[in-house]
C-alpha cells in the first residue's frame, strides 16, 4: 500500500514560512509511515528498502526544518 507523502518539490515554490510548515507536515508523514513498517514482525525487501529511504528523506526533512528555523529567526 502506497501513501501518498507531500513532494519536496511542492514545498519549493512558497515563502519560507510556509515552506517550514509544508516540511514540517512531510516529516510528520514520514514518521508516521516508519512506525507503520515498524509494527510489523517481518518487512519485506522491498519493505526493507522503502523504510531506508523514508529514513533519508525524514533525515533530510530534519535538517531542513532546522535551517529554515535558523533562517526565520
Amino acid at each position: 500500500m502506497k501513501h501518498q507523502i507531500i513532494s519536496p518539490r511542492a514545498v519549493t515554490a512558497v515563502g519560507p514560512e510556509q515552506r517550514l510548515s509544508m516540511v514540517e507536515a512531510r516529516h510528520r508523514e514520514l514518521d508516521s509511515r516508519l512506525r507503520q513498517l515498524g509494527r510489523r514482525a517481518f518487512l519485506t525487501p522491498g519493505e526493507r528498502m522503502e523504510a531506508a529511504q523514508l529514513k533519508k528523506h525524514k533525515l533530510a526533512a530534519k535538517d531542513e526544518i532546522e535551517s529554515l528555523r535558523r533562517r526565520l529567526s
